[in-house]
């Protein structure tokens, strides 16, 4: 069991901000989330896409905004369940809760905070019949560890960024590679795009466009893929691996069956006061919640985890008055012993 003082469902920026937040006020948090690393879509769909609404960035971009948001809350040791989904919730006799994921692990705490974005994100799958056969017995959707790949043969369907980006890492990993793509156009970063021209052009991968996969053939396992360009008759290509990367499309998942009011497929809350939900002690922020006016933009999400760190302190300490400090004057001293603070003024007589 693993016990803090608040679950955030959802490790993207609203999440992460909430652990800082949270950690100004003494607050530990413990984070759950779906996918392999933090960051949410900013990790996994688009690291290499400029973002331009973050204040005092003019220019930033999502992968990069990940890594800041770690850094600023590193100080207050967060503590992560990665590659695991929120399955359950229950609430205890004395209030609290308990959130088991669907791999079994559970976690206790006095407050629970929804930051899950748009819901927990489940790979958009092919329309093939027997997929399902081979999930995880040559067919993954997420790559998790590179090296179950090395000395393999490996297709890899997609025409987006992720698919460009492992093309190019598992050329020196893999046996060989195989990138598959409706189109000849790809929707992805120039450098990467480029890149994979360049392998093809020196033959380390092969390109088929365009064209789709139309069955997956084996027993137990992948052992090739039928394959059809078009206007051109299917074809066989051996493999051991199947990786289709078309993107995440984004559930509210199991949350849904939680009990909380939903409208839209968003979690409804009150605005007006801390984002609070139906249910005392569970919180909503950033773009999975609803309520009038409501805007899905990160600096949102930073505001509402904000005040909802000053109600969760009012809960896990009744009764306690809690005094804002200003981080210009009080500094940060986080749980690991360190401490951020302006330099000391000089006293010093001038003759």
């Amino acid at each position: 069991m693993i016990t803090t003082d608040i679950i955030i469902i959802g490790a993207g920026p609203t999440g992460l901000f909430a652990v800082f937040e949270a950690g100004l006020l003494k607050l530990k948090c413990h984070l759950i989330d779906a996918l392999p690393q933090p960051g949410g879509q900013c990790s996994e769909i688009y690291p290499k896409k400029p973002i331009y609404d973050i204040p005092a960035y003019p220019e930033i971009l999502a992968g990069d905004l990940t890594d800041k948001l770690m850094e600023q809350c590193k100080q207050f040791e967060p503590g992560f369940t990665l590659g695991e989904r929120a399955e359950t919730i229950e609430k205890k006799e004395d209030g609290t809760f308990i959130v088991t994921t669907n791999k079994g692990t559970k976690h206790h705490a006095p407050v629970v905070a929804i930051a899950s974005g748009l819901g927990s994100f489940e790979p958009r799958k092919p329309l093939l019949d027997n997929i399902t056969d081979f999930e995880d017995k040559g067919v993954e959707y997420i790559i998790k560890e590179p090296e179950i790949y090395r000395n393999k043969n490996v297709v890899i369907a997609g025409g987006g960024d992720s698919a460009l980006d492992w093309v190019i890492f598992l050329t020196d990993v893999a046996k060989s590679v195989t990138l598959v793509h409706r189109r000849n156009e790809f929707r992805g970063h120039l450098d990467s795009v480029e890149k994979v021209q360049e392998l093809k052009n020196q033959g380390r991968i092969n390109l088929i466009t365009p064209a789709e996969i139309t069955a997956i053939v084996g027993n137990d396992k992948v052992q090739a893929l039928e394959i059809t360009k078009k206007d051109e008759a299917p074809f066989n290509l051996e493999t051991d691996h199947f990786i289709p990367l078309f993107g995440l499309s984004p559930k509210l998942g199991p949350i849904a069956n939680w009990g909380l009011d939903i409208e839209k497929n968003a979690i409804k809350v009150n605005n007006a006061l801390d984002y609070q939900t139906n249910i005392p002690g569970i919180f909503a922020i950033g773009d999975g919640n609803i309520y009038p006016g409501k805007l899905k933009l990160i600096l949102c999400g930073f505001h509402e985890a904000t005040l909802m760190c000053q109600a969760a302190y009012q809960i896990i300490n009744p009764g306690k008055r809690y005094v804002l400090k200003y981080t210009t004057v009080a500094g940060v001293d986080g749980f690991d012993g360190t401490r951020k603070e302006a330099p000391k003024a000089v006293v010093k007589t001038i003759d």
